[in-house]
């Protein structure tokens, strides 16, 4: 017999477009729709019932962008579709979807008239069942624009609220009863799984030849004129086909059902919570019928919405979690920015994830799930460990643009080194349909293949796309065991995780960050949001220091449940599209407003503890929450307010100068650094070619990913911005005024009368369009590498790039401060509210080397948000010449943690006291159990091990060691507690939790 394979297949192909989708339903029968639309706001089911409703048509446009219009339906399942062997009727939905993927676009959840829901309709999922003869549907659908369209990343209004428009932007296709033909169904799926597996044999096998003969047969059997009477001998025809076993060394894929639900991204938070809905009532529908169906969901927040707003899903929600088929996985409140967030509040991401757990459901998951987190901090495997979390799953690394990661299943080696299993699947999505490309994909890419046979494929569709669908199921159930394809079997995270472990005894190890070589542009897109999240982390810090040492001192209520709440909005907040500055504009609005609410309410927290404190009267104090004395004040503790001389500018020739007895700092007459000299070693750090403090514009126009990414090309195309337009000497401030476009920057250089730091205090009107903007401070030090500030500890980069994955780091992250040495002798540079750093080499004027390091402080995409970073923008950063690691996080404390001035009649002892700079105390809590024991959080910040001594300000009548969630350890750090000192023996980066019993 002649052999054309590809006219075969499309001869498949015209059978699965045409032939099949008209006889999927028998028969159709109309229902009755009435419709109200929501004048503004989402309403609840029992205030939307009550409206007064018009009746409504197929073909009628409906949905204002972000609006929300109900449908009430109703109508009888006709008698003649009664126990019609193999049918089922359902009601069958088409909004208006259009062709930009589920999870953007409309969407809408199905009530019951008592309140109680039923499933959503999605893009993808589309059918409704019924249930009994007489059809009432309540149907909440969201006009949510397509704001990304077909992600061609272009700037649109469709983000805000306010410009979104007001016109209808769906129009209702399909609302009507359909008898769904199971057997037509079924045939569908048949046909999807041997048909993509075809793709994926070897043409000149004997298994591509004969799944195509048996799909040819299949279309034979089939008689377009009677669909429904001949389509199971079809099925008959691929039966041998779908019988014949996978071979013994076929790969292994555990699918877990999941739903990556971004927090907040390309629609409001509000909206997210709706979304959850919409995908959990999916999945529970789906479990009525899927026995072994397993569906995997992080997040705790997305958990508590649904407690808080849909408690009878919330409780369906509980009992599947008890029968092990819903899997709280990740243990985190949300699916967190790792890079961005401070040490305290990666920390709390999981505490507060994993207790919501453990309350509400009793289960405490093991495995931390990031698939979509724009990279990874290297603090992360010890924060994962010491939270006792064994596991971690992460997919984004798989897009990095020049390296490939060479594992999938991997010991992740954190800073203190603390190792994590981890597993990066190989099939590449996190949204997977179970195709035979996608499975036959994850079997070519593992990596470990001659050491193990397991993989996992989280399947469903994303973004609020509704989950996973009963086609994933019925892809799955046909390649359990398939010849030519991975054997799959449906499974949760936790049972992948234990199975691979078990068969891989000595895997690789990765040591170090795992740096996403993309989106490096999230460290610095809307500055605001940014600023907020760190004053937050910090005023937090503060407030839970000074209610516990309030409660300590004079008994007064420690404030647990407000501290509790107020955690949780900035950890929501931490999502991996709010803090990194890549939603639209109206998350980001919302952003900024809650962020100031928090600030609010938290001063009002820590002014009335030290009110209690200090006591009424005219004492000038210093409340110091840092863990390094300043403004006078003792570590911890509330002090005389204290100054040191000011040091003031003088006139050097046409330029100024600031003499002070550490350093001495010039600025010449366009108001850039030009000369720091450390004087105890006479060393010039400025090479006056080269002068610091100048601010660097650069074109902002990467291929893709407008917020997320910054292109390495776009790094030569830049002006230095060196002309001023005004200096003036304003105190001890040197002002600076520069125009450029149609921005302007005050920029006021003072030295900290303390250290001898150079400040430079920013203010921006940013008025620019797609440009990037960054302070630089190129230094005469021969830099091997630079050293950053993470999560409890620091991490070491190379300035050179001598290999590709050297040269991919060009734009990284650094929490309060980065230091570059020459040997012994480094040079700090500390920032208040900014993340985003790049530090290179350069030629000397003099020949040799020097190393430049930038501080980036905006950005302007305009997608998608075009307004991003718009408007007025304050900075502040600090140069600190001769800084040990020791010196750079005193001065970043300084910066991000200045001394509260008050009056009052008394100072205030510390509540705990260290006698070694290099132990960083990180915070100081009450125990959430409630029972009054001191918490103490601190970590070893130096990179080397070191013995400390802690000295409680109160008689604690024991100390013990435990973990993140305040549950006792074994000790590692703990040693004795000898007298009133508690000795501890830390190794470098160490992170340790002391429980202190009152």
């Amino acid at each position: 017999m002649h052999r054309n394979d590809h006219l075969a297949l499309q001869r498949i192909d015209r059978l699965v477009r045409d032939r099949l989708p008209p006889a999927l339903h028998r028969e159709t029968a109309p229902v009755t729709i009435a419709a109200w639309e929501v004048p503004d706001e989402p309403v609840p089911f029992a205030e939307a019932i009550r409206q007064e409703y018009a009746p409504f048509a197929v073909g009628t446009e409906w949905g204002k962008p972000w609006g929300t219009v109900w449908f009430h339906v109703t109508g009888r399942v006709p008698d003649s579709w009664r126990d019609v062997p193999g049918t089922r009727p359902e009601i069958v939905v088409d909004l208006g979807f259009d062709g930009s993927g589920p999870g953007f676009q409309a969407e809408a959840l199905v009530f019951r008239p008592d309140g109680s829901i039923v499933k959503a309709i999605e893009p993808r999922n589309t059918a409704v069942p019924v249930e009994g003869d007489e059809i009432d549907l309540w149907i909440e659908a969201a006009g949510n624009p397509s704001v990304a369209g077909t992600f061609t990343f272009a700037a649109t209004p469709l983000g805000d609220k306010r410009t979104a428009g007001a016109e209808p932007i769906y129009r209702l296709r399909r609302l009507e009863l359909g008898l769904l033909d199971q057997t037509v169904w079924e045939l569908q799926q048949d046909i999807w799984t041997l048909r993509g597996l075809v793709e994926q044999l070897d043409p000149d096998r004997t298994r591509h030849a004969r799944v195509l003969a048996a799909l040819g047969r299949a279309v034979d059997a089939v008689d377009p004129d009677d669909v429904a009477g001949t389509v199971a001998a079809g099925r008959a025809e691929l039966r041998d086909a779908l019988d014949a076993p996978a071979s013994a060394t076929s790969h292994q894929l555990t699918a877990v059902g999941h739903a990556h639900i971004d927090s907040a991204w390309l629609w409001p938070v509000r909206e997210t919570v709706r979304k959850v809905a919409r995908t959990f009532s999916n999945v529970l529908d789906l479990m009525r019928t899927e026995d072994d169906f397993v569906f995997a969901a992080s997040s705790a927040q997305q958990y508590a919405w649904m407690k808080q707003h849909y408690p009878e899903l919330f409780e369906r929600m509980r009992r599947a979690v008890a029968e092990g088929r819903f899997a709280p996985v990740g243990g985190m409140w949300v699916e967190s920015d790792t890079n961005m967030p401070g040490s305290e509040a990666l920390a709390r991401q999981l505490v507060e994830g994993k207790r919501f757990f453990l309350e509400e459901f009793g289960v405490e998951p093991l495995e931390v799930w990031l698939p979509d987190s724009f990279g990874y901090s290297a603090a992360l495997p010890q924060i994962i460990a010491a939270a006792g979390s064994r596991w971690f799953l992460t997919q984004k690394i798989s897009w990095n643009e020049t390296n490939r990661m060479p594992h999938h299943t991997f010991l992740w080696e954190g800073i203190d080194g603390t190792r994590v299993f981890t597993h990066f699947p190989p099939v590449d999505t996190y949204n997977s349909d179970l195709s035979a490309a996608e499975l036959a994909r994850a079997e070519r890419q593992f990596a470990e293949k001659a050491h193990a046979t397991h993989s996992l494929v989280p399947f469903g569709w994303g973004d609020g796309g509704g989950g996973p669908t009963r086609e994933m199921i019925a892809a799955a159930r046909r390649t359990a065991d398939l010849e030519g394809s991975p054997k799959v079997r449906l499974g949760s995270p936790a049972q992948f995780f234990a199975d691979a472990e078990a068969e891989y005894a000595a895997p690789p190890v990765w040591s170090g960050e795992l740096y996403l070589e993309y989106h490096r542009g999230t460290y610095s897109a809307q500055a605001r949001t940014k600023r907020g999240n760190r004053e937050s982390e910090h005023l937090l810090r503060a407030a839970e220091l000074w209610a516990t040492l309030d409660t300590v001192r004079t008994g007064a209520t420690y404030p647990a449940e407000r501290l509790r709440a107020l955690w949780q909005t900035v950890l929501l907040h931490q999502f991996h599209d709010i803090l990194p500055g890549t939603s639209i504009a109206w998350v980001h609005q919302e952003a900024e407003a809650t962020y100031a609410r928090v600030a609010d309410e938290l001063r009002e927290i820590i002014d009335t503890a030290l009110r209690s404190l200090v006591g009424e009267g005219e004492r000038a104090l210093a409340a110091n929450a840092a863990p390094v004395a300043l403004g006078g004040a003792p570590a911890l503790a509330v002090g005389a307010a204290a100054s040191a001389p000011v040091v003031l500018p003088e006139t050097d020739g046409d330029g100024w100068r600031f003499r002070h007895p550490r350093f001495d700092w010039a600025i010449d007459a366009r108001g850039l650094v030009v000369g720091a000299v450390d004087l105890a070693t006479g060393r010039e750090l400025i090479d006056p070619a080269h002068p610091g403090g100048a601010l660097h514009l650069f074109r902002d126009t990467p291929r893709d990913w407008d917020a997320w990414n910054i292109d390495v090309e776009d790094g030569a195309l830049g002006t230095v911005l060196e002309a001023a337009d005004e200096i003036t000497v304003d105190g001890a401030d040197l002002v600076v005024r520069r125009r450029f476009g149609s921005s302007s920057a005050e920029q006021r250089y003072r030295v900290d009368p303390a250290s001898g730091a150079l400040e430079v205090a920013l203010r921006l009107d940013w008025r620019e369009r797609q440009k990037m903007l960054k302070i630089a401070f190129p230094l005469r030090v021969r830099a091997e590498r630079a050293e950053s500030e993470i999560q409890f500890g620091h991490v070491s980069r190379p300035v050179h790039m001598n290999t590709t994955w050297d040269a991919a780091r060009f734009e990284t992250v650094a929490h309060r401060w980065i230091r570059v040495a020459e040997g012994e002798d480094g040079v700090a540079i500390a920032n208040d509210a900014m993340y985003g750093h790049d530090v290179q080499r350069a030629p000397g004027s003099d020949g040799g080397a020097r190393t430049v390091a930038r501080v980036t402080l905006v950005r302007a995409p305009l997608f998608p948000d075009p307004e991003a970073d718009q408007g007025a923008h304050t900075f502040r950063l600090s140069v600190l010449p001769g800084a040990t690691v020791a010196a750079a996080v005193a001065e970043g404390l300084r910066l991000n943690l200045p001394a509260v001035h008050l009056q009052g009649a008394r100072e205030v002892d510390p509540l705990l006291e260290l006698d070694d700079p290099g132990v960083v105390v990180e915070a100081v809590k009450l125990a959430d159990d409630g029972s009054g024991d001191v918490i103490v959080r601190l970590y070893e910040a130096l990179g080397s091990s070191r013995t400390a001594h802690l000295v409680p300000g109160f008689r604690a009548t024991g100390v013990v060691q435990t973990d993140l969630l305040e549950r006792p350890i074994a000790a590692t750090a703990l040693r004795d507690a000898a007298g009133d000192a508690v000795r501890l023996e830390l190794s470098p980066f160490q992170l340790v939790t002391l429980r202190l019993a009152r």
